[in-house]
This record gives structure tokens, C-alpha cells and sequence, in this order.
């Protein structure tokens, strides 16, 4: 079960160490016995073509040779060396010997064949020679020869191999895309939205193409500029867009790229990254997810030889070193901009800074026409609908969004993306696939029911939350159903009535458990997870509570120790506990609150649930037909923008 608000509720991705590069591969005594079972398999078959060619005529006795000459069944006979090839009228052959000092008449006359016999058959003599003598007088001797030369050159090559990839672990890792590259450029005309953001990229972009009017009148250039925003607002498509619309090279590389399990390799990567861009200048070097080595030194963790701090320290020297006319721009982008080290972004260094925030609803729309350039789409799509559902939405989620729009409709063997296959889109990017065969019994349909019918009654009725859009008790990921709450329009900020509002929309399916069946279920985990998260914020992180006043008792930076975030512990035991009474009376108000609309409206909860129970799903339209006939008012936008702030 899920109460969706599309502004809190976004996924983030997961993130860890670099993994250290594992040892692979056969060993040496593995390599030597492979290559002794070729040996001996190559020669197996050696023999056996060897016998095939040698036997591949009868052997008999020269002295049926003779016989069969006075009896007149041989019609010729092939003398080569001392070998006798003897061909019978019924197109058989036979071989023998002879003697080597003698000749084949006077052999044949000792067995007393007469001359007339003799030259009744046709005698043909050939001096022995060819391909097939020397393969056969060779092969013996060479064959072994090669195959050991060869065993020893395959071994020799493995070893070199070993022993050279240490020296090429300091050299760059960076993948290079040239401007000729027709393929894999990007420009500005392909990112949508992030207006700001492309206006502090154009002075690169001039930069590149003419820097002499820079240089001239005294203005240098920012030599590192750092692109900071959420996952997928397209940190690195902007990145690319800029070397394209430079038209000079492009050379990426992951900051965990640097890291190596040897001392000093990081490095010598990164001298050599950058020897690598000087060289190809003007160019653009980016350092995606900078923050993997980027972090705040002197955790205590690694001591002086720490490697990703020696890797930092090389790339704050090398940002020191360069000159104002290398014309190399140096960009990077990380999602934690607080957890970078203080001497990488002062001035100097990566002191250009742009922020990509996530994309309003005109954005939006922008961003979901580009994805949508190369994709049939039906006439009653609607991009400006899918815009406005879709607040929080990152640049990756909305392309992930047309992507599983074409899919389904593929899926239905349709040619073309209707506006109902995006809408089913959304959901699925936002909790995942429906999971039709996750069937409910009676009773469990019936809580789910009542559960988010809870969630869409509470929030329907309280002023300052979001109005309801669907609710559905379909499985759908981890959820067992949700309710899909969205704002009217994107928000920056919320106040201190917008977050109690939430509160209470949160213990809305846990109140209505308790109120219709006498018992509560685990289907309100999650909702107590994030409402408590949300309480405690609001008294230790933004001030909201009229008992502790205005102060931040949080942390407002966490320290990273072995891969965990820890807070600061600014406060005291008595402090801690006053804070935990704070948010324990902020939840037992909204609590209350949430208890009195769904007694006040029992009748219209009773509605929706069976509602659901009927149908599975409710649409908007549905959903306020229902709240009308019980007496409520549905939210409209007017009322929204008269409401005084918090």
C-alpha cells in the first residue's frame, strides 16, 4: 500500500564502492596442461591421416605382383623409388616393394614372368618427389617441432601479457568522442529545459570556438566547471551537448575509473587523463560521478596512504597546473555536491558551478517531445496532460516513460502510442508492473479498500493537501495499492500546514483499519516510515515546531565512514528527548485529525471502499462524483492559489 506524492516519494539509485579489478584467468600449470592435450590430440590425428594416406592401397607380396602380372589382371604398373603401384582390370590397386639395386624387369623375370608378359602391361617410372613425399618424409620430424614452438610461443605471449598490463595501469582510462562523430553528437537543440544552465554553458561554448577575445581583454575562463542536480536531470548530456556544439573532443571518465587496489595507480591516471586532453586541446575532459573521489579528506579512514586521497591531491595539482591558453575545460558532475572536499571547488579549480534542478511542467513537455521524436504516436496523445501528471519527474524518467509507452503498445501489437498507454506508463515507471496474478482474498481486498480509500478521503477534505487523481487496490510492485496524489502546479517550497496536512494523509489507511476492523495491518509500514521521517525533519531540520523554535538541531553535512552517513550529535540527551516528544505530539495531532474526517464522512469512506472493491480502480472523475453526492467539495486550482501561507 502507497500514499504517492510525486515530489517525496522519488526513487534514488544505489550507489558503492568501486570493486577492485579480480584476478582472472587459468593459471600457469592450467595453460601447460591445456597445451599438452592439444599436443597430444594434433598428433592422434596425425597418425590417423598418415595411415589413411599410406594405407590407402592394399600392401601385398611382390611375388603376387608377379603372379598377377603372368596372369595377365594387371593392366599397369607405377614405379617410384622402390615402391611398385600395381592397377587390376577391375580399376583396384595394389602396392608392394622391390629391391632397391634392381629394376622392375629384371625383378619380374627372377619370378619368372616372360619379356611377353611383361610387355603386355604398361610400366610407367617416376622419380620420387612432391608434396606428398616430403610431407610424408617430413611430417614425422616437423610436425613435433612446431607444436612444442608453438606451445612455448603461447605461453611466452601469456606471460608477457601479465607482465605488461602492470605497466599499462597508470595509462588513461577515458573513452574519446570525436567531433566527426556524427553518430554520438549531442546539442544544446537536443537537451530540453535547463534554460540556466545552457546559458552559463554558452560562455564554454565561446570559449572554444573563439578564445582570443576572452584572452584579450584581460577574462580568464573558468578552468573546471562542476554540474550539480539530481540523477537523470542529464549532468552528462549537457556535458556532451557542449562538446558538440564546440565541435572539439570529447573524453569521458567515471571517477571510480581512477581508482585502482595498487597505491599511486589513481595517479598516474589521472597525469595521464589529462597529458591525454592537453594533447587534443581544445578539448573537454568530464569526470562523471566526481564525488567517488572528490570526498572530504581526513575521515580518518585509510590513513596517510589512503589511494582515493592521493588521486584527489593529483587532481588538484593538475587543476593548478593548467594555463589559460591550453583551452582545455575540465567538467564534472555529482549528485553530492556536499560531500565534496572544500580545495576542489574554490576558485581556481572547479569554480564555475551550474545547477540542474528538475524540470517544471513546460520542461517537461519539452523534454518528453524530444524522446518522443522518433516514436508513431497516436492522434489523442496529449504531451501537455502526461506533462502535468508527472511533477518530480527527472529527464531519464520521462524518457523511461515514452520508452515503456512504446512498449506496451508493441506488447499489443499496435503501431501506434495512444495517450492511455502513457498513462499506464507512469504508474509503472513510479511503482513498477502491475502484478495481476498477486491475487487478494476477500479480506484482504476489503482492507486494501478501506486502506486507501482512508489515504483519498483525508486527503480530499484537508485544505492544504494534494488533490487525489486515482486510487487503485492493483499490485503494483511492493505495493498492494496505492493513491496517487498530485499538486496542481510544481512547487519549490512547502510550508508548515502542507507538511501536518500530509501527516494526517499518511495515517489515513492506518486510522481507517483501526476504525473499520478493530485491528491494524503491516500495509501501513510504509506510510508510518515516511510520515515519522517527515515529522522528525520538520522539528529538527526546518524549524517548524512552536516548542523548539527556530533551530536546526540536524547535521547539516554527514560525515562518511565506512560507507555510512553519521550525524553530527550537535545535540544534547535532553534535547534528543525533547525532540522525540515534538514529533510524537506533531503525529498524535495529525492522528486526530485524520480520525475526525473519517468519522465525520463514514458514509462517503463506506462508498469509496466498496467502490473499489467493485472496480479496482478510480479515476479522478469518479472519485468526485462520489465526494459530491456525500456532501464534499472537490478541490479545484482557484482554491488552491486563495489559500492564505502557512
Amino acid at each position: 500500500m502507497a500514499d504517492l506524492n510525486q515530489e517525496s516519494q522519488k526513487p534514488r539509485r544505489a550507489r558503492g564502492p568501486a570493486r577492485p579489478p579480480q584476478s582472472g584467468g587459468p593459471s600457469i600449470w592450467m595453460q601447460l596442461a591445456m597445451a599438452f592435450a592439444v599436443f597430444l590430440v594434433l598428433s592422434a590425428g596425425y597418425s590417423l591421416v598418415r595411415q589413411y594416406v599410406v594405407s590407402e592401397a592394399e600392401t601385398v607380396p611382390l611375388s603376387q605382383i608377379a603372379s598377377d602380372v603372368a596372369a595377365g589382371k594387371i593392366e599397369s604398373l607405377l614405379v617410384e623409388g622402390d615402391a611398385i603401384t600395381a592397377t587390376y582390370a577391375d580399376e583396384t590397386k595394389k602396392k608392394s616393394r622391390k629391391e632397391t639395386e634392381a629394376s622392375l624387369t629384371e625383378t619380374l623375370a627372377n619370378y619368372q614372368v616372360s619379356q611377353e608378359q611383361i610387355g603386355a602391361v604398361k610400366i610407367e617410372i617416376k622419380d620420387e618427389g612432391g608434396a606428398r613425399f616430403w610431407f610424408l618424409t617430413l611430417a614425422p620430424l616437423m610436425v613435433p617441432v612446431l607444436l612444442l614452438f608453438g606451445i612455448i610461443w603461447y605461453l611466452s605471449r601469456q606471460m608477457r601479457g601479465a607482465g605488461m598490463q602492470a605497466f599499462t595501469f597508470g595509462r588513461s582510462m577515458a573513452r574519446l568522442t570525436s567531433p566527426e562523430d556524427q553518430v554520438q553528437r549531442v546539442t544544446f537543440a537536443d537537451v530540453a529545459g535547463a534554460k540556466e544552465a545552457k546559458e552559463e554553458l554558452t560562455e564554454i561554448v565561446d570559449f572554444l570556438k573563439n578564445p582570443k577575445k576572452f584572452i584579450q581583454i584581460g577574462a580568464r575562463i573558468p578552468k573546471g566547471v562542476l554540474l550539480m542536480g539530481a540523477a537523470g536531470t542529464g549532468k552528462t548530456l549537457l556535458a556532451r551537448a557542449v562538446a558538440g556544439e564546440s565541435n572539439v573532443p570529447f573524453f569521458s571518465i567515471s571517477g571510480s575509473e581512477f581508482v585502482e587496489m595498487f597505491v599511486g595507480v589513481g595517479a598516474s591516471r589521472v597525469r595521464d587523463t589529462f597529458q591525454v586532453a592537453k594533447k587534443a586541446s581544445p578539448s573537454i575532459l568530464f569526470i562523471d560521478e566526481i564525488d567517488a573521489i572528490g570526498r572530504v579528506r581526513g575521515t580518518g579512514v585509510g590513513g596517510g596512504n589512503d589511494e582515493r586521497e592521493q588521486t584527489l591531491n593529483q587532481i588538484l595539482v593538475e587543476l593548478d597546473g593548467f594555463e589559460p591558453n591550453e583551452k582545455v575545460i575540465v567538467m564534472a558532475a555529482t549528485n553530492r555536491p556536499d560531500v565534496l572536499d572544500p580545495a576542489l571547488v574554490r576558485p581556481g579549480r572547479f569554480d564555475r558551478r551550474v545547477v540542474i534542478d528538475l524540470p517544471d511542467r513546460k520542461d517537461r513537455e519539452d523534454i518528453l517531445k524530444v524522446h518522443a521524436r522518433q516514436k508513431p504516436l497516436g492522434p489523442d496523445v496529449r504531451l501537455t496532460v502526461i506533462a502535468e501528471r508527472t511533477p518530480g519527474f527527472s529527464g531519464a524518467d520521462l524518457a523511461n516513460l515514452m520508452n515503456e509507452g512504446a512498449i506496451l503498445a508493441a506488447r499489443e501489437n499496435r503501431k501506434e502510442i495512444t495517450q492511455y498507454d502513457l498513462i499506464r506508463s507512469i504508474e509503472k515507471v513510479m511503482l513498477g508492473p502491475e502484478r495481476r496474478s498477486h491475487v487478494l482474498n476477500k479480506k484482504e481486498k476489503e482492507i486494501t479498500a478501506y486502506h486507501e480509500a482512508g489515504h483519498a478521503l483525508v486527503a480530499s477534505v484537508l485544505p492544504y493537501a494534494d488533490p487525489v487523481h486515482k486510487i487503485s487496490i492493483i499490485s503494483r510492485g511492493r505495493a498492494a495499492g496505492y493513491t496517487l496524489k498530485l499538486p496542481f502546479e510544481d512547487r519549490k517550497m512547502q510550508s508548515r500546514k502542507e507538511f501536518l496536512d500530509d501527516i494526517a494523509v499518511s495515517l489515513g489507511g492506518y486510522v481507517a483499519e483501526r476504525m473499520i476492523f478493530g485491528d491494524i495491518t503491516t500495509g501501513a509500514a510504509n506510510d508510518l516510515q515516511v510520515l515519522s521521517a517527515l515529522a522528525r525533519n520538520m522539528v529538527a531540520r526546518y524549524g517548524m515546531s512552536e516548542k523548539m523554535g527556530p533551530i536546526a538541531f540536524a547535521a547539516s553535512a554527514q560525515r562518511a565512514i565506512f560507507g555510512e552517513g553519521v550525524e553530527g550529535g550537535e545535540q544534547s540527551e535532553e534535547v534528543a528527548s525533547q525532540i522525540d516528544a515534538e514529533v510524537k505530539r506533531i503525529i498524535e495531532g495529525a492522528h486526530k485529525k485524520a480520525e475526525g474526517v473519517l468519522k465525520k464522512h463514514r458514509k462517503a469512506l463506506d462508498a469509496i471502499a466498496g467502490q473499489l472493491v467493485e472496480v479496482e480502480t478510480i479515476e479522478r472523475d469518479d472519485f468526485e462524483k462520489i465526494l459530491i453526492a456525500h456532501g464534499i467539495t472537490p478541490k479545484k486550482k482557484e482554491d488552491i492559489e486563495h489559500q492564505p501561507l502557512a
